[in-house]
């Protein structure tokens, strides 16, 4: 799993860069940080995304990526639903 943790000052750069991570499966946990559980070749990908975006970043822009492993994970309020399997009829 990736946590992705965002501040960048430029409301079109940073509008961009939300959409580049949801459009490639990220979750929104908070309004600057994500979460992405999927396959390493995707994360690879995720990151190799999120690299080629860094190069329009100023100096005050920061990107943080967190590889997290899920045994280490303690959820709480409305996050520890996101994980149980759901079935539409």
């Amino acid at each position: 799993m990736l946590i992705i943790s965002y501040d960048i000052s430029n409301d079109k750069l940073r509008d961009k860069f939300s959409k580049v991570l949801r459009k490639n499966g990220a979750i929104r946990l908070q309004y600057s940080v994500y979460e992405f559980n999927n396959t390493n070749r995707l994360k690879e990908r995720l990151k190799l995304l999120i690299d080629h975006f860094s190069k329009q970043f100023t100096g005050a822009d920061s990107v943080v990526v967190f590889e997290v492993q899920d045994s280490h994970i303690i959820k709480y309020g409305n996050a520890i639903h996101r994980d149980k399997d759901m079935i539409f009829i």
